[in-house]
């Protein structure tokens, strides 16, 4: 049986809690919502919240919260998922691209300045939209100085932490001071951002099937998105997923560690071969929500040669703006090289032992 790149980690508890919702005859926007919102909340400590339909959505929410005037610009990387793009142009707004720092995956303040010097199509810039690529988590503190706000997306680095800070360890999740909540699993909250977008896609950290949460961590915020409280409910997660997204923080931590374990099986393999690991700075624990590889070879190759051995390997930005792309910006070129030679590699909770020493054989052996 092939080894896929990603599975959802849906299992007995998320099954059990989606046949209640329907026993329950609750399957639009409800009670089991306003639970889901409960939960996240004890463990991000924001201030407010909406729950969504998807990630797209309350990108375009947390745009228009912000008030923005029509034809301003919103920064995003240039390895953002393709949909920032749809969201920034139908709030009547303008993506300008940034490129990554050096050895990572993400936006850093002095790839944000370029941009802002550069001033492409003369457009001013209002707002800074981070995606946490593949669960990195960006500077945002730095960036943040900058004096644009920022929105910021942990769908995928939910889990992910700066540790040995004087505060306490902190985790992608919502703006203020850290709290003890699982300690060096889910920490406690800390982002930058105005807003916060937690995606609950297939793909995502946490997965309900599909819906996002949106959340503010202080109160000047959150009074900003207190305007879409009475919202239809066809903008509103339904109840069926989101008991499926309140199983799922309730076992994140366990899924976590599985995640931890496989990683570093691989990285030991990677460490035999002559391809790149992603530059982390000093105090970062990741949550590997994937493996990636820079390659020093075709990705085309490496993944011809994994299909023989009957494993998935697939490119990490084929759903990213760079991918849509052929002629980047010049700043933006590395990240364009990255969305070229970046291969995943299968590291999801519910791979096997003898999965796991298969994929680890494959990446000591690739081309």
């Amino acid at each position: 049986m092939k080894i896929e790149v990603y599975s959802p980690a849906v299992r007995r508890r998320e099954m059990d809690a989606v046949l209640t919702a329907l026993v329950e005859d609750s399957i639009g926007p409800g009670e089991q919502a306003k639970l889901l919102v409960q939960i996240a909340k004890e463990r991000l400590g924001f201030d407010a919240c909406l729950a969504l339909r998807s990630p797209a959505l309350a990108l375009s929410i947390a745009l228009k919260a912000l008030g923005i005037e029509a034809g301003k610009g919103v920064l995003i990387s240039y390895l953002s998922p393709r949909y920032y793009e749809w969201a920034i142009r139908d709030a009547g707004l303008v993506p300008l691209y940034c490129g990554t720092a050096p050895g990572s995956p993400l936006a850093s303040k002095e790839t944000v300045e370029q941009v802002l010097k550069e001033r492409p199509g003369g457009i001013e810039a209002r707002c800074v939209a981070l995606h946490h690529s593949l669960g990195y988590l960006p500077e945002s503190e730095a960036i943040a100085s900058l004096g644009l706000p920022l929105i910021e997306d942990c769908s995928q680095s939910y889990g992910s932490v700066f540790s040995g800070q004087d505060d306490g360890d902190s985790a992608a999740g919502a703006d203020g001071k850290p709290a003890p909540v699982q300690k060096r699993l889910f920490p406690g909250p800390f982002t930058s951002g105005v807003f916060t977008i937690l995606g609950l896609e297939e793909r995502d950290m946490l997965t309900s099937g599909g819906g996002a949460l949106l959340y503010a961590g202080t109160r000047r915020d959150a009074a900003l998105l207190r305007g879409y409280a009475e919202m239809p409910p066809e903008y509103a997660l339904p109840d069926m997923n989101a008991a499926m997204a309140a199983a799922q923080f309730r076992e994140g931590a366990k899924n976590l560690q599985k995640r931890k374990t496989i990683a570093e099986t691989y990285l030991r393999a990677a460490l035999q071969t002559r391809h790149k690991r992603f530059v982390t700075p000093e105090g970062f624990e990741y949550n590997n929500y994937a493996f990636p590889l820079v390659l020093e070879s075709g990705l085309k190759d490496v993944k011809a040669y994994a299909k023989k051995k009957d494993i998935a390997v697939e490119s990490a930005f084929e759903n990213s703006i760079a991918a849509s792309r052929e002629d980047p910006p010049a700043w933006c070129r590395e990240a364009y090289s990255l969305s070229l030679r970046t291969a995943l590699f299968p590291v999801h909770p519910r791979l096997g032992a003898k999965d796991v020493e298969k994929v680890s054989r494959l990446i000591t052996t690739l081309p």
